[in-house]
């Protein structure tokens, strides 16, 4: 009897790791991927010398990793080599007021005390909590495929689910065990991975605070890149067939089962199944035929995105002074920021800011004695793009970077590209142009999501960044995993 043929469409996290595991597990997988390259957000591009990745930059939650590849025997330095940063990354508060992060928590403990004298005891409470979300969200909970409540009916999970704080906000949360400005900035910063503000996100994820401190921030020699090229090999292994430059305008139907796709090209290719990995809004509303939708325009308009990016990949022909490998700019205040990304449909008059350096941790992303410079301004999603408006904030963070830093960067730029949302809905079909997509906020946790599983065509899954787990690297490798186990469970070879 012949292979059932699944057709994945998207090559980013979510899209390698479902075709993977489809593979590994028996079906014929082709994977069509839109670009001439894999890897979605998570592409490199290379540039006089320099390498630069498009897209993610932070390696959180190595276990998810560990635990990805193990499923197939296999382990991440058969692909790529960590090295654990220390500092994990730098905050720069303001002139004169930066803060290293260090990797070792007596240290971090040390330097909590130094600002806010007796919350040691009171961290230790903090990561004691952190660490039993983490165990139960990222080991249990995000491994559900969320199609219904009956998922979360036993006891022991529903004491376990009102235990990780999911009625009370994270900013809430904080607050209970801190008073330090600086240490509150701190601790809240990471759910901005989450694409919401900690006024508008569970108190369940300070497990991500485990994830920073205890669990530590990562690089992958080579960039990025390396962990899409480590997931490209693993899938060829197991038998997954590429196709790029394969950008798909149609998914066919017919008696309410999807039997391949049409491409732009004109080509069409059949199938028995189909996983979406691509923009979940544009496989809906584009792909598809209006009675064979899962959700309506309204409905779209109605979710809270995560937000877009303004990206600027900068070659700079000197070393820089007053650096790390992550820095986050956190000199201006929050309030503002935070609204502008998330409430007002306007560029903010006074963006916080990241800027990456990881030529300082990885000399062969950038040429000898120049350095390696990606900046990245979050930004509301559905915004007015323009080539002006770019270079206004290139200014402006520019301004503000060669201040803290004490150095004249602009001078000694030899390389300049920039990327915004008209390059994430060209790119990526991106909702908005968002870059992380559907904000994690309780009435988009779990079966809030939008269902991985079409309602009218029934070979017809979604997995990625819109559905769930979730937003980032991580949760989108756990939802390939957790499409394919829906697929394999409702489709016997």
């Amino acid at each position: 009897m012949p292979k059932k043929h699944v057709l994945v469409i998207g090559s980013g996290f979510a899209g390698l790791s479902a075709a993977t595991h489809l593979a590994h597990l028996g079906y014929e997988v082709t994977l069509l991927e839109k670009n001439s390259t894999p890897g979605g957000r998570a592409r490199k591009f290379e540039a006089e010398g320099f390498v630069f990745d498009m897209g993610p930059s932070w390696y959180w939650m190595p276990d998810v990793f560990e635990t990805y590849f193990s499923h197939f025997g296999k382990k991440p330095s058969d692909y790529y080599e960590l090295e654990r940063l220390d500092p994990s990354y730098t905050v720069v508060f303001g002139e004169d007021d930066f803060m290293d992060i260090p990797a070792n928590l007596d240290e971090f403990r040390n330097l909590l005390e130094s600002i806010e004298p007796g919350v040691g005891p009171k961290l230790d409470e903090f990561l004691k909590q952190a660490a039993y979300k983490y165990k139960v969200g990222i080991q249990d909970l995000v491994y559900r495929p969320s199609r219904s409540l009956m998922e979360f009916a036993s006891p022991k999970l529903l004491l376990d689910m009102l235990r990780m704080d999911i009625f009370q906000s994270m900013s809430k949360h904080v607050h209970k065990f801190f008073k330090a400005d600086k240490i509150i900035r701190l601790m809240e910063f990471p759910v901005l991975f989450l694409g919401e503000t900690a006024q508008n996100i569970p108190a369940l994820y300070s497990l991500m605070n485990y994830a920073d401190i205890a669990l530590g921030t990562w690089y992958p020699k080579g960039g990025m890149h390396k962990i899409i090229e480590g997931m490209v090999s693993l899938a060829e292994e197991k038998g997954v067939k590429f196709k790029f430059d394969a950008d798909v305008s149609k998914i066919l139907v017919r008696d309410g089962l999807a039997n391949g796709v049409e491409l732009k090209t004109g080509e069409n290719i059949t199938a028995d199944i189909i996983v979406a990995g691509a923009d979940y809004h544009h496989v809906d509303s584009q792909l598809l035929s209006p009675e064979n939708r899962n959700y309506s325009e309204s409905y779209w308009d109605k979710r809270v995105m995560a937000p877009s990016s303004l990206l600027f990949y900068l070659g700079i022909d000197k070393k820089l002074n007053n650096l790390r490998h992550h820095n986050l700019f956190f000199d201006e205040p929050l309030g503002p920021h935070a609204d502008a990304i998330y409430t007002n449909p306007r560029w903010p008059e006074k963006p916080l800011f990241y800027a990456s350096v990881p030529s300082i941790t990885d000399k062969t992303v950038a040429p000898e004695g120049k350095e390696n410079l990606f900046l990245l301004v979050p930004l509301a999603p559905d915004l007015e793009d323009t080539e002006e408006l770019r270079e206004k904030y290139f200014e402006l963070i520019m301004d503000r970077l060669e201040k803290l830093t004490g150095q004249n960067v602009r001078d000694h730029i030899i390389f300049k590209r920039s990327y915004a949302h008209k390059d994430f809905k060209s790119d990526y079909n991106a909702f908005k142009g968002n870059a992380y997509g559907l904000a994690n906020t309780l009435l988009q946790t779990a079966i809030l999501k939008p269902s991985l599983k079409n309602k009218k065509v029934k070979n017809l899954y979604y997995t990625g960044q819109l559905t769930v787990p979730g937003p980032g690297v991580p949760p989108s490798l756990i939802s390939g995993h957790v499409v394919a186990k829906e697929v394999i469970k409702e489709n016997n070879l």
